[in-house]
């Protein structure tokens, strides 16, 4: 299991509810595939630099996470489908021991 960090921006057009299905469905592949949700922090709203596909403003999301390669690349997977997902980082921040 290797650590990362994991940064998201999902749409700031989304209610509550709908952030929350977002956020438990991208969390939960990572949970599923054996790995661990170590630290979850919501940035809230912020304003973009610049406009991505026509949005000024996205919702951030920075999580550090315990997880394999299966569960990272399904994460990647399904946040480049998911189309209320505008952009995803993920950094390895630790080597394997």
């Amino acid at each position: 299991m290797k650590k990362y960090e994991i940064m998201y921006i999902v749409k700031a057009s989304l209610d509550e509810a709908q952030f929350e299905k977002v956020k438990t469905r991208l969390h939960s592949t990572i949970t599923d595939n054996g790995g661990s949700i170590d630290s979850f922090d919501d940035w809230g709203i912020k304003d973009f630099a610049y406009e991505i596909n026509h949005m000024k403003k996205g919702h951030y999301v920075v999580i550090n996470a315990t997880a394999n390669n299966e569960g990272i690349f399904e994460f990647q997977r399904l946040a480049r489908i998911n189309n209320d997902v505008v952009r995803i980082m993920v950094v390895k921040t630790e080597s394997e021991k």
